[in-house]
């Protein structure tokens, strides 16, 4: 397991207003005891919006025009399903979501960066949760040699767990860090790393891979008090506080056969 650099967050100078709680959803299944993410710096909720799915749940953020986060409630069921899926590119724009606040199709265009699924269309069991996946409301700009490799298998190594655990509930988002934070068409802001937070009912366990928005294969497991430092989020708010202390061992991805598995 590599090391990943922490730089100091920058949430408290780009989320100034309009501030929300998240704890309160209309889709308790896709979160662990029913509870959706608390916003723990109050700061980083500025104009975010909840949105209910099929198959996974979002909030969005009116500020960086991506997810602050995305919930999915992972079973054996949903996985041998989704391998029967067809994945079908239909990228688009979040209609729900007012028209200043939502990331276009143009935003992305030849910007260099992917439009990364946070729920990835690969855990999807029917044709309709793959279609809401590929909603502009669940992707972040993602450099194209982490989200066609090290992410992708990072993604896999999760429903690998799911098979063999049964179930897991999994929270992935970006990280935004450092002095400043680039832009695609000076609106979507760029995540210089990536979570994806993992809890295991059956083992009474929860871990977080983080792992940096950028070539290479760098990433690190952190418990989920430590991504709630770095993010602002409690992820999994109805889980015991040593639960979330403790980081367990997430399977290794295997970053030397990459293979775009999204």
């Amino acid at each position: 397991m590599k090391r990943l650099a922490v730089v100091v967050s920058v949430w408290a100078v780009i989320f100034a207003v309009n501030t929300v709680q998240a704890s309160k959803t209309d889709c308790p299944e896709q979160f662990a005891g029913g509870a959706a993410p608390d916003i723990t710096n109050p700061k980083v909720g500025a104009k975010a919006v909840p949105l209910c799915f099929r198959e996974f749940a979002v909030l969005h953020s009116g500020v960086t025009r991506t997810p602050l986060w995305s919930a999915e409630h992972l079973t054996k069921v949903h996985i041998k399903e989704a391998k029967n899926q067809e994945r079908i590119n239909l990228f688009h724009e979040e209609e729900r979501l007012p028209v200043g606040e939502r990331a276009t199709l143009e935003d992305y265009k030849k910007s260099g960066f992917d439009r990364g699924h946070m729920a990835p269309s690969a855990d999807m069991p029917d044709e309709q949760s793959q279609a809401e996946s590929f909603s502009l409301a669940n992707m972040v700009p993602q450099a194209p040699e982490n989200n066609r490799g090290l992410w992708a298998h990072i993604e896999k190594s999760v429903r690998k767990l799911t098979q063999s655990e049964g179930e897991v509930f999994v929270v992935t988002g970006p990280v935004f860090q450092g002095a400043s934070i680039k832009r695609l068409n000076g609106r979507v802001f760029v995540p210089t790393a990536l979570f994806k937070a993992v809890y295991v009912p059956k083992r009474q366990a929860a871990g977080v891979y983080l792992a940096n928005n950028a070539p290479g294969d760098d990433w690190r497991t952190i418990s989920l008090s430590e991504l709630r430092q770095l993010t602002g989020l409690d992820v999994f708010p109805s889980l015991p506080q040593a639960v979330k202390d403790q980081a367990m061992k997430l399977p290794d991805p295997d970053s030397k056969s990459h293979k775009k598995d999204k």
